[in-house]
């Protein structure tokens, strides 16, 4: 109903503020405003940690997004969009201090330095490519958001995602987006074997997302998983069901796949009692997906907004990052936009290809400097086919993690208290 999915939208935007509220009130609170640029970072870091944790977490576009296309992006190899906010912080507090005393110099040489150094870890290359580029083709469906899950609808959607998919098959990869095929798994068996055997026998392999359902438990999952060829050497499908070769979304998605207090919400209004709104969670960690001998390390849709969750799926194997959504639910809205350049970010701090298979829109793929190489408009019906490289070689982040941003702010944040003090 229209008046309790806005309530919703109230509660989540009520909920999400009382993160800057909360940073707000200790900065004023504890720390004068000599100290706020080596403070506050670690202030607002915790606060932005909480945001992304409490709840399962909703760290939807924190501020270091914003440097994605300028010369702080150079930074997010190193200390990852994380640190980047931090660093946002630190700026803008130090400069907005310095200029309520009138002193012009020292924001402005405090930009330059940031900025510039940004712009020369820029010209640096964390990754090099290595070996052929990999051919791959992304099947962006278009199906409308009001007809994805009628029963009717079921069968001539599954025939669309395969009649789209037949020039195709001379990629050594397709990819289908978040619950291209409608149907629950167990009863889209026949289906997905005959799509296994067709994949198998134009020597590719195929990716696609679909629920999985256990009717004994009764335990829904959204998962990924491959059919055809598994492995280069393979000679025919690999698709069982159950099969080993999937994925199932760890992360998930607040009111909509996820109930927060659940058994009580439940039992006070019957929104909350939705089918299949409140999934199960598959493991942190799991293994990467295998198709035609690639490794890939999923992010099912809001995935990609947890570089944590990504950082510890990704292995010395790993070849790309994929990230399947839907996006149909966001509308006419900047939504999409955010949650392409959200997954630029991702390819940006790992130094991994990342491919965004989409249902209708933003399908693109992004190269491993976080650089759109292909993409795809909204609300098309179309399959995007592109040579993506493989690269050899890793970032800083990758391997630390937000261990450096926290490190840093943490050692700002201890010279403050000094500071604070000594005044």
């Amino acid at each position: 109903p229209l008046i309790g999915s806005l309530g919703l939208m109230l509660l989540l935007c009520s909920y999400l503020a009382l993160y800057p509220m909360l940073f707000s009130k200790l900065a004023k609170r504890y720390f004068t405003p000599h100290v706020w640029g080596l403070a506050l970072p670690f202030v607002w870091l915790v606060c932005e940690w909480a945001r992304g944790t409490v709840l399962t977490g909703f760290p939807w576009l924190s501020i270091g997004y914003s440097q994605m296309n300028s010369p702080l992006s150079g930074w997010m190899p190193v200390i990852g969009e994380f640190g980047v906010s931090a660093l946002l912080m630190a700026l803008c507090a130090a400069c907005a201090v310095w200029l309520m005393h009138k002193r012009y110099i020292a924001p402005i040489a405090l930009s330059v330095l940031l900025y510039l150094s940004g712009w020369v870890l820029n010209t640096h290359s964390w990754v090099h490519p290595s070996g052929e580029p990999v051919k791959i083709a992304m099947v962006q469906g278009n199906i409308a958001q009001d007809i994805r899950w009628a029963p009717e609808q079921d069968w001539p959607t599954m025939k669309k995602y395969l009649e789209l998919t037949q020039a195709h098959w001379d990629n050594q990869v397709i990819i289908w987006p978040e619950a291209a095929i409608p149907q629950l798994e167990p009863i889209a068996v026949d289906y997905l074997t005959q799509l296994d055997k067709e994949a198998a026998a134009h020597n590719t392999g195929l990716l696609t997302g679909i629920v999985n359902y256990n009717f004994e438990t009764r335990q829904a999952y959204n998962s990924i998983i491959g059919l055809g060829l598994s492995e280069q050497s393979d000679k025919q499908g690999h698709y069982r069901y159950p099969q080993a070769n999937r994925f199932d979304k760890h992360h998930l998605l607040p009111i909509g796949e996820y109930i927060p207090l659940e058994d009580w919400l439940r039992g006070i209004a019957p929104i909350f009692d939705l089918p299949m709104s409140s999934f199960t969670r598959g493991d942190y960690q799991q293994a990467n997906l295998l198709a035609n001998g690639y490794h890939f390390a999923p992010a099912l849709c809001f995935e990609i907004v947890f570089p944590s969750q990504i950082q510890q799926n990704l292995y010395a194997d790993t070849d790309f990052i994929i990230t399947v959504s839907n996006d149909a639910w966001f509308g006419h809205s900047h939504g999409p936009a955010q949650h392409l350049e959200i997954a630029q970010v991702r390819a940006k701090e790992f130094g991994l290809p990342v491919l965004r298979s989409t249902n209708n829109g933003i399908t693109a793929f992004i190269d491993a400097n976080g650089v759109i190489q292909s993409r795809l408009p909204q609300f098309e019906t179309s399959v995007l086919s592109d040579e993506i490289q493989r690269v050899s070689g890793t970032t800083p982040y990758r391997y630390l993690g937000n261990v450096a941003a926290w490190l840093l702010t943490v050692l700002g944040f201890l010279i403050a208290i000094r500071l604070h003090r000594a005044k």
